[in-house]
């Protein structure tokens, strides 16, 4: 009774109009940021944040700010599908087959699976953070340094499984990826490390430059390059919904996907990109027809983008129940909490009820509203692709520079975007896929900070993560990842996944 009597007390907070419009703001804010490439929530959020300091009621200002964050998630896989330009780490897996799909002229199944499996899965997600908020923080604090490194090494490895070809040239992509991720000032001494004498690459390599280039721009040099593709990207568009039987096939991925989002949101770090990499993983393991996967399987979208909307809820957990949070967007959060005079952490709960059951029933309300918002769009959003290529183009171009620049007004990410689409294109040329590079990029400063200081809290003993024993099981998963990956009969049976022409 006590849960019913909470969230009775979070609607009556969260239907006052006041607060419905700064939600539905949030939300339109959120997809808009979305679907413009290169732009995101965590720039979009870090620019309004202080704004929120006039707001009278800080239960408004955190609905809008929250609202913003997991309706990037719903808008960033917009042009992930369209134009294979994901503006978030997670949104680089819907492009694999969400792309495909657009080529073949179902663009609108793709973009209404994926709001169809990003509702189901932030309903659930809000259900899942209103009743195990307690117990799930509980079993985050029981991961420390070691088993964080353990979790990262293991994504890491299960990742190859998504690359298509070549092991050696899967795992040459996530070392790449490291390495990349390694550019910058030294986590603890601030020592600038591989900068060769550039300031700007002092504060480290942009994502948004990294995944603009790598996937947008390349993706641009690709189509440039070969004629055919352009044909096949502007195929007519047949149909703008999902038929019974892809409803159907929709159903067990995006449930599993729920549930693998769900456990992997708490987690702080890269949970929300682990869970998309992890549901499509899962996706093509259990798929009867996995080679479709990479061609425009229906599965590939509806699985991750459930799996990061999911986590995408769940991350407010570790937030709202301790204070912690989960990645940048959550940091930012925190910001909010001490902006309005609030100390975020388990005394929310019991000294600001109203806030917290507000903020949590506002999600609920916010996924309803991004579905309305999102569904009568999508007609709007797959007449895009009859754009002639001459026009697409070079306004692809402009945004993405756009959105690089502003995130930190430096010209040096506009020249960081070109590069890494050069780089991109090539490797696509040469048969190594980007999207494990990516990963690689983003988990690897949490991979550094992890091994330092398990090292520091066990006196650079090594052991420590084998001896205790949840870090000890996530790396023997890995090894049986990897020995699987490279076994010569499983080898043989590989399919491209990450590859878009035969």
């Amino acid at each position: 009774m006590d849960l019913l009597d909470n969230l009775a007390l979070g609607f009556s907070e969260a239907l006052q109009w006041h607060n419905i419009l700064f939600c539905l703001l949030g939300v339109a804010l959120g997809t808009a940021v979305g679907v413009l490439p290169g732009i995101g929530p965590t720039a979009t959020i870090a620019l309004l944040l202080p704004i929120t300091f006039g707001f009278d009621d800080p239960t408004s200002a955190l609905i809008m700010l929250a609202g913003i964050y997991y309706g990037a998630q719903y808008g960033g896989s917009t042009t992930a599908i369209l134009l294979n330009l994901p503006g978030e780490s997670s949104a680089a897996v819907t492009a694999i087959d969400g792309h495909q799909m657009a080529r073949a002229g179902r663009a609108g199944v793709a973009l209404a699976v994926a709001a169809l499996g990003s509702f189901v899965a932030g309903t659930v997600a809000t259900v899942v953070l209103a009743v195990a908020a307690p117990p799930l923080a509980r079993a985050a604090l029981a991961f420390g340094a070691p088993e964080y490194f353990s979790l990262v090494v293991l994504g890491l490895i299960a990742s190859i499984a998504l690359a298509s070809g070549s092991t050696l040239k899967a795992l040459a992509m996530i070392v790449l990826g490291l390495l990349l991720g390694t550019i910058g000032q030294d986590l603890d001494t601030g020592t600038p490390r591989f900068t060769f004498g550039v300031r700007e690459l002092y504060q480290g390599l942009s994502f948004v430059a990294v995944a603009v280039g790598v996937f947008g721009i390349a993706e641009i040099l690709r189509n440039l390059h070969d004629p055919r593709t352009r044909t096949r990207m502007v195929s007519r568009v047949s149909k703008l919904w999902p038929s019974r039987s892809e409803l159907r096939r929709i159903v067990g991925p995006v449930l599993r996907a729920t549930g693998l989002g769900s456990l992997l949101g708490v987690l702080p770090g890269g949970g929300h990109v682990l869970a998309a990499y992890a549901s499509y993983a899962v996706e093509k393991r259990v798929s009867r027809n996995p080679g479709e996967f990479g061609h425009g399987a229906i599965e590939g979208v509806a699985g991750p983008e459930s799996a990061n909307n999911a986590a995408a809820q769940t991350s407010f957990i570790p937030l709202l129940t301790l204070g912690l949070p989960a990645h940048p967007v959550m940091a930012l959060m925190v910001g909010a909490f001490i902006i309005q005079g609030i100390t975020p952490g388990p005394g929310v709960m019991t000294e600001q009820p109203a806030l917290f059951w507000g903020l949590i029933a506002s999600m609920w309300i916010g996924n309803v509203l991004l579905v309305l918002l999102n569904l009568p769009l999508i007609g709007l959003w797959v007449r895009m692709l009859s754009v002639p290529y001459s026009v697409l183009f070079p306004v692809i171009v402009v945004f993405a520079c756009i959105g690089t620049y502003a995130l930190g007004q430096n010209p040096y990410h506009v020249f960081a975007v070109a590069v890494f689409g050069v780089l991109g294109f090539v490797l696509v040329r040469t048969g190594c896929e980007p999207a494990p590079l990516l990963l690689g990029f983003v988990l690897g400063p949490l991979l550094e900070d992890n091994l330092r200081r398990a090292l520091l809290i066990s006196r650079g003993d090594p052991t420590v993560f084998v001896t205790r024993p949840i870090s000890g099981v996530l790396l023997g998963l890995a090894v049986l990842a990897l020995v699987v990956a490279v076994l010569p009969a499983i080898r043989r049976k590989r399919d491209v996944v990450f590859a878009e022409d035969e």
